[in-house]
């Protein structure tokens, strides 16, 4: 006999302000435990040591986390120049300094090449598989791990001040993927003077804003009560990037039944994803073919 999952049934987003010091699944498990959910996940890891935006999704919500994920995120960082580290962070070991420090201009000059369609080699330190096991847990064994390059969408990446001689502070706004440490790293290199990420904030990603978002303290403070449910964003906020096609209560059960349903469509071309809604509230995500909705992920009622 299959063992029931615990807890409730309860659906949503909560935007959690991540601390530095904590992994994000931990934080996903204190939520889960907060809102005593039966089920939960995120959308896009932070590092233990980053701060800012980590979105968790509970129940229902959890089947629009790809959605999230795909989507564009934002970050506010700050580069350590004159040192190389192991893990491209604070965290590391330095393996190489250099004296050399570039002038503003010459910053905002090299940013230039890490925009648009780029390739870049994921950190030694990474939670890329090799050979089915990470790349960090290799790397913490001394191995001398080789990682290909990937490809990555920036769609900015811009000077934000200069602190002092030692450090530089950048914006990105980047695609699915994206690993800060490694711009930082190769803008480093790029520059001759070498570089590692110093400090790390995720300031959006998708739909969600750092004026969202909750501390863990507050979590602790509100943990299973209803002022906690209360901050809970709709499911449907992870489907803000796809067509929204209103349908009707016959082609709804239709649809929850996995089979195609009538919908009402205007901007969406044959073939577009999207998602059914039923007076607001998400029936189905699928493709769009002549007329109806042909359904890939169903919502309960």
């Amino acid at each position: 006999m299959a063992r029931r999952k615990k807890g409730r049934d309860i659906s949503g987003w909560l935007v959690v302000d991540k601390p530095a010091g904590i992994s994000s699944n931990n934080v996903v498990g204190k939520v889960r435990w907060a809102f005593n959910a039966n089920k939960a996940g995120h959308a896009g890891t932070l590092d233990p040591d980053a701060t800012g935006i980590l979105a968790v999704a509970l129940g229902e919500a959890t089947k629009t986390v790809p959605y999230i994920t795909e989507a564009l995120k934002a970050y506010d960082f700050t580069i350590r120049l004159g040192e190389a580290t192991n893990t491209d962070d604070q965290e590391g070991e330095v393996v190489a300094t250099s004296e050399l420090r570039p002038s503003d201009d010459d910053i905002k000059v090299a940013l230039a090449p890490f925009q648009g369609d780029i390739f870049q080699v994921p950190p030694k330190f990474s939670a890329v598989k090799v050979d089915g096991k990470r790349a960090y847990a290799l790397s913490r064994g001394g191995e001398d791990v080789s990682l290909e390059p990937r490809p990555l969408y920036v769609d900015e990446l811009s000077f934000v001040n200069r602190p002092d001689a030692d450090h530089v502070t950048l914006h990105m706004v980047c695609g699915k993927g994206g690993y800060v440490r490694s711009i930082a790293r190769d803008l480093g290199e790029a520059l001759g003077c070498l570089g590692h990420v110093r400090e790390l904030r995720r300031v959006w990603s998708g739909p969600f804003e750092l004026e969202d978002a909750v501390t863990l303290d507050k979590i602790d403070e509100l943990a299973k009560t209803p002022e906690l449910d209360a901050l809970l964003l709709p499911l449907e906020t992870g489907l803000a990037d796809l067509p929204e096609l209103p349908t009707t209560q016959d082609a709804a059960a239709k649809l929850r039944n996995g089979n195609p349903g009538m919908v009402l469509a205007s901007d969406v071309e044959y073939g577009d994803e999207a998602w059914a809604s039923l007076s607001g509230t998400a029936v189905a995500v699928g493709r769009y073919k002549a007329g109806e909705l042909h359904p890939s992920r169903v919502f309960k009622a």
